[in-house]
C-alpha cells in the first residue's frame, strides 16, 4: 500500500475530516501509543498502519477497502 492509498482509504472508509483527524489525534495500543501520523512519520508502512487504525475502530474487514470494488486489500502483514 502506498501512502496516498492510505489517504485515499482514510477519506472513503472513514471520511475526509472526520478520518484525517482520527490519523491525527487517536493513539493507537497496537502502534506503541503513537498516532497513525506519528507512525507514518516514523517510516511504519501504510498498510500496517491502516490495520491498527481499523482495528481499533472495529471498522469491518468487508468495510476496509472503500467503495472502490476493484482495489484490493492488502494482507495484513
Amino acid at each position: 500500500m502506498r501512502y496516498r492509498e492510505f489517504w485515499e482509504l482514510v477519506d472513503d472508509v472513514l471520511g475526509s475530516a472526520e478520518g484525517r483527524g482520527l490519523v491525527r489525534e487517536l493513539v493507537l495500543d497496537e502502534l506503541g501509543q503513537r498516532t497513525a501520523q506519528q507512525a507514518l512519520d516514523d517510516g511504519d508502512e501504510p498498510r500496517s498502519v491502516w490495520h491498527a487504525l481499523c482495528d481499533a475502530l472495529q471498522v469491518p474487514d468487508a468495510a476496509r477497502w472503500g467503495s472502490d470494488p476493484h482495489r484490493a486489500a492488502p494482507p495484513r502483514r
